[in-house]
């Protein structure tokens, strides 16, 4: 087996430059892509009349087209490598952020944010991939809990900053913007990251589609999968849009302090992407079963989403959400049980297949939860019922408890 690139220090600071940070960029855009129409919300449907059940499927078809492309990438991934994957797919990314720059319905808008979806893809995948090639497994947890809070910064920079921007333009310029970025990104993947100069892996279709049925056929995955899917999907839909109309109707927040408070979630995300890792692996080390320490702290979050549902007035609002947002980051640690349990050339397969169920779930419970707020209707001042936001929020916290208590009760395998 061929020993990735990097050896010295010098070597890791001189592809630090040139494959992790383009590569991290890459990764901040793409969360600001997933992240952004939180703020923009009220601006869509003021400007084109959308209904919260309309704008949940627009802001949702993101999940949807990443979901559809997961296994796809990951074969044009193990075929053509992350540089000119990436690079060609942010040109996707770019010309649906012109199409949703322009668009004057909801069928021109959901186009767009298709096309994004289906651009930005790759951001993850491609960079866990290229960090394979070019690091040492020493250093990958370091290096892929450093590209997940770069995609926080991602999410805070579509709070406060787009805020702010939007008080001098409109949504309309704001994504010829962003397309303009993304085109820059592209050149600077294609231009600046090396091509990794050994062999490409030759995964033919039908290895790759048994390697696949293999995972797919496999218990453990079918006994964490659905907990993992049910958790992120939930904290996806609520972090990157529910959670800024639940602040201005239920909060009775102005749109400065919602992107305030989606600033802080941001915040705790970034955080949680950061530490978690490092504080299971610790823990992991210490003898202390990762079960039980994931189960904590989805417990926590899920009370945090029945706080939400209550219509209770949150005191300390900023700790709240920021508190959530690190919460919300927990249920991707699950992803490492994965790597623990199948072999090294199944562990790519395993966690695109669960990849593929988490965004599958997001798109479901983003569209659903604006499918039932929206069918309490509007008060006399434009603000959604709270009975609505109670049903919404609240079916996703009975579906949590259940997945917990799958995960909880589940064969000891999942201990170990």
């Amino acid at each position: 087996m061929m020993q990735p690139e990097v050896t010295s220090i010098t070597q890791t600071r001189t592809v630090a430059l040139s494959i992790f940070l383009p590569f991290a960029i890459g990764y901040f855009a793409s969360y600001l892509y997933r992240a952004i129409n939180a703020v923009i919300a009220d601006e869509l449907m003021v400007d084109l009349g959308l209904s919260a059940s309309q704008l949940g499927l627009l802001t949702s078809t993101y999940f949807l087209a990443f979901a559809v492309v997961q296994l796809p990438v990951g074969m044009l991934l193990d075929r053509f490598g992350p540089r000119r994957v990436e690079a060609s797919l942010l040109l996707v990314a770019a010309l649906g952020a012109v199409v949703f720059s322009l668009a004057d319905s909801l069928t021109a808008l959901t186009l767009g944010r298709l096309l994004i979806g289906v651009g930005v893809a790759c951001c993850l995948m491609a960079s866990f991939k290229a960090f394979a090639l070019w690091f040492r497994p020493d250093q990958l947890p370091m290096l892929n809990g450093s590209l997940m809070a770069f995609g926080a910064l991602g999410a805070l920079a579509a709070t406060v900053p787009v805020a702010w921007m939007l008080e001098f333009t409109g949504w309309r310029q704001l994504f010829m913007g962003l397309a303009a970025m993304t085109l820059i990104l592209s050149a600077l993947i294609f231009i600046v990251v090396p091509e990794h100069r050994g062999p490409l892996k030759d995964v033919h279709f039908g290895a790759l589609v048994g390697g696949l049925k293999q995972v797919l056929c496999d218990r453990f995955f079918w006994r964490i999968a659905p907990v993992a899917a049910v958790f992120t999907g939930s904290s996806m839909a609520i972090a990157t849009l529910w959670a800024a109309p639940w602040l201005r109707d239920i909060m009775l927040q102005d749109p400065g302090q919602v992107a305030t408070a989606l600033m802080f979630m941001a915040l705790g995300m970034g955080t949680g992407f950061l530490s978690l890792g490092f504080i299971l692996a610790w823990l992991l080390r210490h003898g202390v079963r990762p079960v039980p320490v994931i189960a904590v702290l989805m417990t926590l979050f899920m009370s945090m989403v029945a706080a939400m549902a209550s219509g209770w007035q949150v005191p300390m609002l900023p700790l709240f959400m920021a508190s959530m947002g690190f919460l919300g980051s927990s249920s991707a640690t699950i992803f490492s049980l994965l790597s623990g349990h199948f072999d090294s050339n199944l562990t790519g397969r395993a966690s695109t297949a669960l990849n593929l169920l988490v965004f599958i779930a997001a798109f479901v419970f983003q569209w659903g939860v604006g499918v039932v707020i929206g069918a309490w209707g509007t008060t006399e001042s434009g603000a959604y019922p709270v009975e609505g936001y109670q049903v919404a929020f609240g079916t996703l916290v009975a579906l949590q408890a259940i997945m917990i208590a799958l995960l909880v009760f589940s064969d000891r395998k999942l201990t170990t």
